[in-house]
């Protein structure tokens, strides 16, 4: 089954941190992609831009509308994310548990619906 991590934290987390510590969080979190790759689990794992160059987007009344940044105010803004096959929901948290942002943010697992007739 396909689940995909959403990874949450604080950007200001981020932002202040030493660049020594940034360059090892960066570093850690290759390697444990790399690590999941070798057991054929992962599928795709990307960082995200900054909350600050996202943008929002609704249909309303036929009418396309467009705001700045993320849909809902949080405190943790969507860092990333990794998309892992896994046997079931128990292994898709243990490879969750594991990636290093989970030290300092929340990883969301979901499992991926499978859209009826795709």
């Amino acid at each position: 089954m396909k689940y995909v991590c959403l990874v949450y934290g604080e950007e200001k987390d981020l932002y202040a941190m030493t660049p020594e510590r940034l360059a090892k969080l960066d570093a850690d979190s290759i390697a444990y992609d790399k690590s999941v790759e070798r057991s054929g689990k992962l599928i795709i794992a990307q960082a995200l831009q900054s909350v600050a160059t996202s943008k929002s987007v609704r249909r309303r009344n036929g009418k396309r509308l467009v705001t700045d940044g993320p849909f809902a105010e949080t405190k943790e803004q969507l860092l990333g994310f990794v998309m892992i096959e896994a046997e079931n929901l128990d292994e898709a948290l243990e490879i969750a548990g594991n990636i290093p942002l989970a030290e300092i943010g929340t990883i969301e697992v979901r499992a991926i619906y499978n859209v009826p007739g795709s």
